[in-house]
């Protein structure tokens, strides 16, 4: 509604100005010499009442016109105080947002010339400052460059700041009421800001200072060639001097008897270190050099920290994430000391019971290492579940993802694995069998030299190592010689069929002859003799010993067949097994002819 009162003013105050100067240009000619010679000639006597009449209309127009200056006058102070008001609450409203409202910096190469607030030909502050900061740049990196030749364009809406012909910033009274100055007095201050800058831009990109650039780049490019050939040299004598050192105060390392690394090993393994010593530092070397050869020229000095940037924030994040780290490392050593000497303590009370110094109801000796195992393996599942949430990068979604990949190629993969595991826990506390002993699975006879989650390995008499997987255990017999020889006394037994002709009782007799003076048969309980069969040409005899090493139990059977051999041998009497293939027609019988009748017998 303003504008449109505004709007309708000036046009008013036109078509006024317009009706004026008509009047003074009719007036002049009615006043014009022309007209009063004109007059002058005229007849007095005839002219009088027409002169007159002419007077008074002059006299109308002139007070006419007098009237229609003081409305315009009016009119005008009207509008001047209306754009008054108008410019007094803007300088309100905008002294009112400058509290609040940051400017927008007219950044050129790291130096702020200036600050925007307005807008201006639809661009905001933010596109205003990166425009005349991208023009201020462009011609500063000039070498013809003259900075005093920067002037200004004003119109009736904007001031330019001009170079030749291209606009370098353009100022409005807007911008002139946020900074309080009109708008010429803000123009004429940014232009000595810009002038300033430019020399100073000038003097950093004029053809003296980039001689001096190109000197620098050489010369860093010397010092850089000189300390490779230094850093060279250098390692070259500490090459020498670790050759020498084999001869003089090296000596081998060695690990009970094995020989681990002998001197002329350790000479090589000092060059392979003295050299990646080298390399490393010799990449600090370009690591430093590389982004001070880009800084010195301002065209790649962004460049130039962009390097430094991909070699610093590395190391930086790795630091601050380090020291960030401390407090959570510091939960973790603790978890982890706790379940350490947790883990100590149950090994201590695992070798008491062990060595039967602890004696626990109901729980045997045998049970404690591999129970140890099982509370170990439990109490560390615990500590990596306490641990897990505190290690790096433990929330994010690619370290979970990897965590369950890795479960379900485990859980997968394992159901045979998982099966012997448990197969192996059952097998301990059914206790069949423990470590040394002799027993027989199946077809495999041998001594028990290793109990694992997952295996068992049978050592045979003949030195062969059998590994038998625990859930085939599970599902066989298993005979458990070293058990019964060491609770009852494990009896062995031998077979010998002798003809009807030698008396049994003798038969008897030198059995259990030879079973006494076998090496490891107990004397109490007493071998005794069983008579098995009565086949149709001769009877079966079995000795019966008791033994207790069961270990032993292949050296016994041997020495009691020996010894079998050498007692009926002295009594002449022949170990075989009689087979009559003739038709009995009357000759001589089988029957012994003595027999030795046990004593308290009659005779008949």
């Amino acid at each position: 509604m303003k504008k449109t009162r505004f709007y309708c003013l000036f046009i008013f105050i036109i078509v006024a100005g317009s009706a004026s100067a008509q009047l003074v240009e009719k007036v002049r000619e009615l006043l014009s010499e022309d007209t009063l010679k004109t007059l002058s000639t005229m007849q007095v006597d005839s002219d009088s009442i027409d002169v007159v009449e002419m007077r008074k209309e002059l006299a109308a127009a002139r007070l006419n016109e007098a009237n229609m200056r003081m409305e315009m006058e009016q009119l005008k102070l009207h509008a001047l105080a209306a754009d008054s008001v108008k410019l007094v609450l803007q300088k309100q409203r905008i002294d009112s947002l400058r509290k609040f409202t940051p400017g927008v910096p007219v950044v050129v190469e790291g130096d702020t010339l200036f600050y925007l607030f307005a807008k201006r030909g639809g661009h905001t502050p933010q596109q205003r400052a990166e425009m005349n900061a991208a023009a201020i740049t462009e011609l500063g990196k000039r070498f013809n460059l003259q900075p005093d030749s920067l002037y200004l364009e004003s119109s009736d809406i904007v001031t330019d700041l001009m170079y030749g012909d291209k606009v370098l910033a353009s100022f409005t009274d807007r911008d002139g009421l946020w900074e309080g100055r009109t708008r010429d007095q803000l123009a004429a201050d940014k232009r000595q800001i810009v002038v300033h800058k430019l020399k100073e831009m000038k003097e950093e990109h004029g053809l003296w200072q980039l001689g001096k650039r190109i000197l620098y780049f050489i010369l860093v490019l010397v010092g850089q060639y000189l300390l490779f050939r230094g850093t060279n040299w250098l390692f070259r004598r500490l090459k020498v001097r670790i050759q020498k050192l084999k001869d003089t105060k090296l000596k081998p390392i060695s690990i009970q008897d094995y020989e681990l690394l002998d001197t002329q090993k350790q000479v090589n393994l000092l060059v392979f270190l003295s050299n990646l010593l080298r390399y490393a530092f010799m990449l600090v070397q370009l690591l430093l050099t590389v982004p001070l050869l880009f800084s010195i020229f301002p065209q790649t000095k962004n460049l130039a920290y962009q390097i430094f940037s991909y070699i610093w924030n590395p190391i930086k994040t790795i630091f601050g994430g380090v020291i960030d780290y401390i407090p959570n490392l510091f939960t973790i050593f603790v978890i982890w000391y706790a379940v350490k000497y947790l883990v100590r303590f149950v090994h201590y009370l695992a070798t008491e019971v062990q060595s039967e110094r602890l004696k626990l109801n109901g729980f045997y000796p045998d049970w404690a290492l591999p129970t140890y195992h099982i509370i170990r393996f439990l109490l560390y599942a615990f500590m990596i579940a306490m641990i897990y949430p505190y290690l790096p990068g433990s929330d994010s979604g690619v370290f979970q993802g990897i965590s369950v990949f890795v479960g379900l190629i485990v859980s997968l993969g394992s159901s045979t694995v998982i099966g012997n595991i448990i197969a192996g826990l059952v097998i301990t506390y059914m206790r069949p069998f423990k470590l040394g002993d002799r027993i027989k699975l199946n077809d495999t006879t041998g001594n028990v030299i290793e109990k694992t989650p997952l295996v068992t390995r049978i050592k045979t008499p003949k030195n062969e190592l059998v590994t038998i997987p625990n859930s085939f255990i599970m599902s066989s017999h298993t005979v458990n010689y070293s058990a019964s020889a060491r609770m009852y006394g494990l009896i062995i037994h031998a077979e010998v069929s002798i003809g009807y002709d030698v008396p049994w009782r003798k038969i008897h007799s030198l059995l259990l002859k030879a079973a006494k003076i076998t090496p490891g048969v107990m004397p109490d309980p007493e071998p005794f003799v069983l008579e098995t069969e009565l086949q149709d040409w001769y009877p079966v005899y079995q000795i019966n010993a008791y033994i207790k090493e069961a270990d032993q139990l292949t050296q016994i059977y041997s020495n009691l067949y020996q010894n079998i051999q050498d007692v009926f041998r002295d009594a002449d009497v022949e170990i075989m097994s009689p087979h009559y293939m003739a038709v009995r027609d009357g000759n001589e019988t089988t029957i012994p002819k003595q027999d030795t009748k046990p004593e308290g017998s009659k005779e008949s």
